[in-house]
C-alpha cells in the first residue's frame, strides 16, 4: 500500500509534502456491519499507507462519531493490526451505532490541529461516512476554510449523501477547503484508484492556502 501510495503521490507531484492525516469514522448503526466484517479494518490499514508517507511521525489520527464521538489514540505501522476491534469495538466506553452527528466530530478535529496541536504543517482529514450526513457540516467547514486543514469527505454504500455532493457550491468559505467522492463498496476499489480519488484536490488546496498565506 505504501508503494502505491508513493506512486501516486509522484504523479500528483506531492513527493516531499509534509502533512498530518487524520481518519474520521462514521460508527452509526447502519455502519455494524462493515465494522464487524472487517471493512473498517482495511479503511484504517489503507489510509495510514498514506499517513505514513506524509506524516513526519508516521501516525495517523483518529476520531469514531455516531451521536457522540471519540479521539482515539493514534494508530501507527508497529500496532495497526486488529486495531479496530482492539481499539474501537472492545471498548465499551466508545459510544457506538447510535445516530450520526458530524459537527461535534468536525469541532474536535479543527480543535486539535489550530489550538492543541499547532504545527506549519496542514491536515489532511479522511471523513468516511455512509450517508445521511447533517446540512450543519456547514459551519464547521466554512469555520475551518482559513485553517491549515483539507477535508476529504468519501461516502460509502448506497445512502442519501446530498449534504456531500454539494459541498463545491457550498458559499462563504475563505477558499475551497473540501471535496467529497462516493465509493459504492470499499472493498472493490483498489489502491491505485482510491489513492488518485483521496489525493485529487490536495494538490490544488495546496497551492491556493500557501497563496493566500494559510501555509
Amino acid at each position: 500500500m505504501k508503494k502505491n501510495v508513493q506512486i501516486v503521490l509522484e504523479k500528483k507531484k506531492l513527493t516531499g509534502v509534509t502533512a498530518r492525516v487524520g481518519l474520521v469514522l462514521d460508527i452509526s448503526g447502519s455502519m455494524r456491519k462493515l465494522y464487524k466484517n472487517g471493512t473498517v479494518q482495511k479503511v484504517v490499514e489503507r489510509i495510514l499507507a498514506v499517513a505514513s508517507q506524509f506524516d513526519d511521525d508516521g501516525m495517523l489520527d483518529v476520531w469514531v462519531y455516531d451521536n457522540e464521538f471519540a479521539r482515539l489514540k493514534p494508530v501507527t505501522e508497529r500496532d495497526f493490526t486488529g486495531y479496530v476491534e482492539n481499539v474501537i469495538l472492545s471498548d465499551s466506553l466508545i459510544h457506538k451505532f447510535g445516530r450520526n452527528d458530524e459537527p461535534p466530530v468536525m469541532e474536535d478535529v479543527i480543535r486539535k490541529y489550530t489550538k492543541e496541536d499547532i504545527s506549519r504543517d496542514p491536515a489532511f482529514i479522511v471523513f468516511i461516512n455512509d450517508g445521511g450526513c447533517k446540512k450543519t457540516i456547514k459551519k464547521p467547514v466554512v469555520e475551518s476554510s482559513n485553517q491549515p486543514i483539507f477535508w476529504q469527505f468519501v461516502g460509502i454504500g448506497d445512502s442519501n449523501f446530498e449534504t456531500l455532493e454539494n459541498l463545491d457550491s457550498m458559499e462563504g468559505r475563505f477558499i475551497d477547503n473540501a471535496n467529497f467522492f462516493h465509493i459504492q463498496d470499499p472493498e472493490t476499489i483498489s489502491d491505485d484508484q482510491l489513492y488518485h480519488q483521496l489525493l485529487n484536490e490536495f494538490p490544488s488546496w495546496l497551492e491556493e492556502a500557501k497563496g493566500k498565506g494559510i501555509l
